[in-house]
């Protein structure tokens, strides 16, 4: 290694420049007032030079007096800017510029719209279901007899009886199998509308001969139909609280009324409620039962299932006396000259 003989070594000093504070952003706000206040200066500024004597000493007058009040009666102000032509007095009353007074729309208006979008919901809702039932290997096959219209009360889908295919067996209140397919098939689809459903029996007017209009079984048997429908549906899937009611109508709706014994009054209807027919059954609840307790100290007894009945001339209390009296028909028996039972 070549010999470079004895050196000096060189010191580099380096020095450190210090840096100014972070001061944040203060000094903004600072400006943002200073550019304001100016800005309100060159205002003030123009105005004087823009204004006569008399225009800037009712500018003056109204800042010092804007409401003008006297003996605590609001009046009008002695410093009004005269900006030409006429004063109008308004009672608080607004308009809107985009909506015309004359086209706001009355209840009976709206109600009939609201009928309109309603019924208009219903046809659209039966073009699903028309459509599904051509589009299913179950149901295309009974196209026949699943009739679709749209009532007062709805959307209704009736499934009537047909000869050799009848939704029943006479007198009976279970279903074929293919009906209770039908009603399988269907059952998803209503699950899915937002409408309650009212299911009802219907029968013709046969019945047992000779049987008096008061052991008419049609009345039941339609009743338990209805029920038998509603129970494959819940079964296929529709909630219970869908269901409106369960009616049994007899043969007092027939399908075709000039021939009450025909086989399509035999059957099925269920009807997706509109808005007026739901709340019509919801109606009938009644709301809650009042009962009133009456007893000598104007209390509830203690135990709040059983009211106490001692209103003195009521007929409850005339029969609670005959009831415990002695010589009561309830407890003695009656003479051998009364029969009857």
């Amino acid at each position: 290694m070549e010999n470079l003989g004895p050196h000096q070594n060189i010191i580099i000093r380096r020095k450190k420049k210090g840096r100014h504070e972070d001061h944040g952003g203060a000094w903004k706000v600072a400006m943002a007032d200073f550019a304001l206040a100016m800005m309100a200066l060159f205002l003030v500024l123009w105005v004087i030079n823009s204004s006569n004597e008399q225009e800037r000493a009712a500018i003056s007058g109204y800042f010092q007096d804007p409401k003008a009040f006297e003996d605590g009666t609001k009046v009008p102000s002695k410093y009004v800017i005269d900006l030409g032509g006429s004063p109008s007095v308004s009672d608080n009353v607004s308009e809107s510029e985009t909506i015309d007074p004359e086209d706001i729309l009355q209840a009976e208006e709206i109600e009939s719209l609201a009928e309109a979008i309603e019924k208009k919901r219903m046809e659209d809702m039966k073009a699903q279901i028309e459509a599904q039932i051509n589009a299913s290997p179950t149901l295309s096959p009974f196209k026949n007899q699943l009739l679709l219209d749209i009532t007062t009360e709805g959307l209704r889908l009736q499934i009537v009886d047909q000869t050799k295919r009848p939704m029943f067996d006479p007198g009976s209140a279970r279903l074929k199998y293919y009906s209770e397919d039908i009603l399988w098939e269907m059952a998803p689809l209503l699950a899915t509308m937002d409408h309650r459903l009212s299911i009802a029996g219907h029968t013709d007017s046969s019945r047992a001969g000779g049987a008096r209009d008061e052991d008419d079984i049609n009345w039941g048997l339609s009743s338990l139909r209805a029920d038998a429908a509603r129970r494959a549906l819940m079964e296929a899937g529709v909630p219970k609280s869908q269901i409106a009611q369960v009616i049994g109508m007899g043969d007092t709706a027939p399908l075709k009324p000039d021939d009450p014994g025909n086989e399509v009054n035999r059957r099925i209807s269920i009807t997706l409620l509109n808005k007026r027919s739901e709340k019509s059954v919801r109606d009938r609840t009644g709301g809650e039962p009042q009962v009133e307790f009456i007893d000598s100290n104007d209390q509830a007894p203690a135990d709040a299932r059983q009211p106490v009945i001692n209103k003195a001339g009521s007929l409850l209390e005339e029969l609670r006396k005959n009831r415990e009296a002695k010589d009561n028909s309830y407890d003695n028996p009656p003479n051998k000259n009364e029969a009857f039972w």
